[in-house]
């Protein structure tokens, strides 16, 4: 286990096939990048601006929300920044890229998810649900975009048809935030509830009981059919294989606040922290 220093406040991070890493400083509005072999360097945002997740397109552009600025944006590969504004109050939280370039989204006020087509051309789908916040999302292979209602206690589903499902997780004092999924199985982090679980293809919803007070906030899933996930309020990285054996690592120092987590091209599990460090565990570990 070792860390990197950037900038405190860092929250979301995520990973270029060439191993570039991209990260959002939520505290500071800005968005961080690191090459192989390089060292931190910031784009600043607009004050205000509150960048949260992040992803990567097949193009290597990093896409993230705004969640207090009410945008999605993009930094490409030579560094340019641009920005698409959305409805006043939006509060765009989770993103992900699918293989054609289209940009998904939750607003998390608006009770929507978004989409950007690689056109540029901009899609809401109505949640049938109200004040759900939806929080973060994820795209499984087949398709299907994935994301949690961390205020219903509820995961959704928007199909490849545009309909939209919720799918209630019926789990005591549940509140999702983190989710991903992989083939036939998706995954999700329960702030509240302390617990890290699954949705398996056949409906059946699985829960694993972490600490108390936990607060599993971010989750990703591996190559092996279990996931990662960050223990905010527990400072420390977690994981679920796919039998449910529950391991963990704490975090070499205190109050730490790990949110965003994902895998690098070489296997490794980064988190980023809120104080201001970006920690890795070696492939294996």
């Amino acid at each position: 286990m070792r860390t990197v220093d950037v900038a405190k406040g860092a929250y979301g991070i995520a990973f270029a096939p060439d191993g570039t890493t991209w990260f959002t400083v939520a505290e500071g509005d800005r968005v961080g990048r690191i090459a192989p072999d390089g060292e931190p360097e910031y784009t600043e945002l607009a004050a205000g601006s509150q960048p949260t997740v992040i992803a990567v397109a097949p193009d290597g552009a990093a896409w993230f929300t705004e969640f207090k600025g009410h945008r999605i944006g993009r930094i490409g590969t030579d560094g340019a920044l641009t920005e698409v504004p959305l409805t006043e109050g939006a509060g765009p939280y989770g993103i992900a890229v699918d293989r054609t370039g289209a940009v998904w989204f939750t607003e998390s006020g608006t009770d929507h998810i978004g989409r950007i087509d690689a056109d540029g051309a901009l899609a809401r789908f109505a949640i049938p649900a109200t004040d759900a916040f939806a929080s973060a999302l994820a795209l499984a292979p087949g398709g299907d975009v994935w994301f949690t209602l961390n205020a219903r206690a509820s995961v959704g589903r928007v199909g490849a048809d545009g309909a939209v499902e919720v799918i209630p997780l019926e789990l005591p004092g549940s509140a999702p935030v983190g989710i991903a999924a992989e083939t036939g199985r998706v995954w999700f982090a329960d702030i509240m509830g302390d617990r890290v679980g699954h949705i398996d293809a056949d409906g059946t919803v699985t829960a694993y009981a972490l600490r108390e007070g936990a607060r599993p906030h971010a989750v990703v899933a591996d190559a092996e059919g279990g996931c990662w996930f960050t223990e905010w309020g527990g400072n420390r990285i977690g994981h679920v294989s796919a039998g449910g054996t529950v391991t963990g690592h704490d975090i070499p120092f205190d109050n730490s606040e790990p949110h965003g987590i994902a895998i690098a091209p070489d296997g490794a599990v980064w988190a980023a922290l809120e104080t201001g460090q970006l920690l890795r565990i070696e492939p294996g570990a």
